[in-house]
């Protein structure tokens, strides 16, 4: 673990600083590089190897070359946005968590498609995922997503449609049936009416934490109907539970870190049974440990995602997460990660037929 008498060097920078620049989408890491994991742990899902991370893109060539070979820049919005004022970011190390209301600030997707371009005229190889945001001027918020799918698609090697930040007034609206429905449509059309000299770019869409059950029953339902590629659950949660002691509880913005673990998996855990495992699940939202990542995994999570866990922990996070993912597969008995994904709900089933009554006859 990098740092000064075991602090991790993230917490001496400011959070403006920070390499992990956003929770709406500037900064989880995909968990580790193929040669830092076992064979166990490599992953091959939405027709794309996927060894795990994501950065901000302006530090996207130095972490890609430090520490991981793929990450997801944004959330990008068509047109440069400064984003809410600052301070905007409030560390709380107490609860070891974050809050930010960042507000989507970003250069644009024309800077960020150059960017891009240029990395890979450079020949940094690696998986690129870009996630999409609107502007916060922009009134009918498909124009927004698909402009950005049709500029930055084909940058990346997935798009992830960003309706769950509580920094945008009225995204999470997007969420609802009808509006997620008619967006997601829009992405969808945008996509495959494009000429795709390799294999086109799957679409997830990133949910929030903070969702009703029939929030959710529906969103899986246009998932399901439209054939989403995938689904990362969850982002971060405007909720502030009681267990925070830190004096910037009250700050407004999105809380993640470790108060929102139990929550985010919950909800992950419940989209996984409303999907019938049928879409890929990225499990984000409180993870900083190896059992951490495990219990989404198990819960339904087919990769999982870390932002805060690194602030606190440091980059050596990565590596002692795979280390103890390895662990804890060998204990349950998996030869490869892929058939951990799920199995509580495999093993409730189970309870289930054993607690059936017997009719003797």
């Amino acid at each position: 673990m990098l740092g000064v008498a075991n602090t991790p060097f993230l917490q001496f920078l400011s959070e403006e600083e920070q390499p992990l620049h956003d929770a709406d989408g500037i900064g989880r890491r995909w968990i580790g590089r193929d040669e830092e994991k076992g064979p166990g742990l490599v992953v091959t899902l939405l027709s794309i190897h996927k060894p795990r991370d994501r950065s901000h893109y302006e530090r996207f060539r130095h972490f890609h070359e430090t520490f991981y070979r793929s990450v997801e820049v944004g959330s990008v919005t068509p047109k440069p946005q400064s984003g809410n004022a600052k301070p905007r970011v409030f560390r709380l190390p107490e609860d070891e968590a974050v809050i930010n209301r960042y507000g989507f600030n970003n250069d644009g997707q024309e800077v960020v498609a150059e960017r891009l371009a240029k990395l890979r005229a450079k020949g940094v190889d690696g998986v690129v995922g870009v996630n999409l945001g609107k502007n916060m001027t922009q009134t009918n918020a498909a124009v927004d997503y698909v402009s950005g799918t049709q500029k930055l698609g084909p940058c990346a090697d997935y798009i992830v449609v960003n309706v769950s930040s509580p920094n945008t007034p009225g995204l999470r609206a997007l969420q609802g049936r009808e509006q997620l429905s008619s967006l997601l449509s829009a992405v969808l059309q945008q996509r495959d009416a494009m000429d795709w000299s390799g294999k086109k770019p799957p679409v997830l869409v990133k949910i929030s934490p903070d969702l009703t059950q029939d929030d959710l029953s529906d969103i899986a339902a246009v998932a399901l109907d439209l054939r989403i590629d995938g689904m990362i659950v969850s982002n971060a949660t405007t909720t502030r539970p009681s267990s925070l002691s830190s004096s910037n509880k009250a700050e407004t913005g999105g809380l993640t870190g470790k108060p929102i673990r139990a929550a985010s998996t919950e909800i992950l855990r419940q989209m996984y049974e409303l999907t019938a495992g049928k879409i890929v699940l990225v499990g984000l939202g409180g993870i900083s440990s190896g059992q951490d990542a495990y219990d989404k995994i198990r819960a339904g999570a087919s990769l999982v995602q870390v932002y805060t866990g690194l602030v606190y922990e440091g980059p050596g996070l990565i590596r002692a997460i795979n280390k103890d993912l390895e662990a804890l597969l060998h204990r349950d008995g998996f030869e490869h990660i892929s058939q951990a994904v799920g199995a509580d709900h495999r093993k409730k089933d189970d309870d289930d037929k054993l607690n059936e009554p017997i009719l003797l006859v």
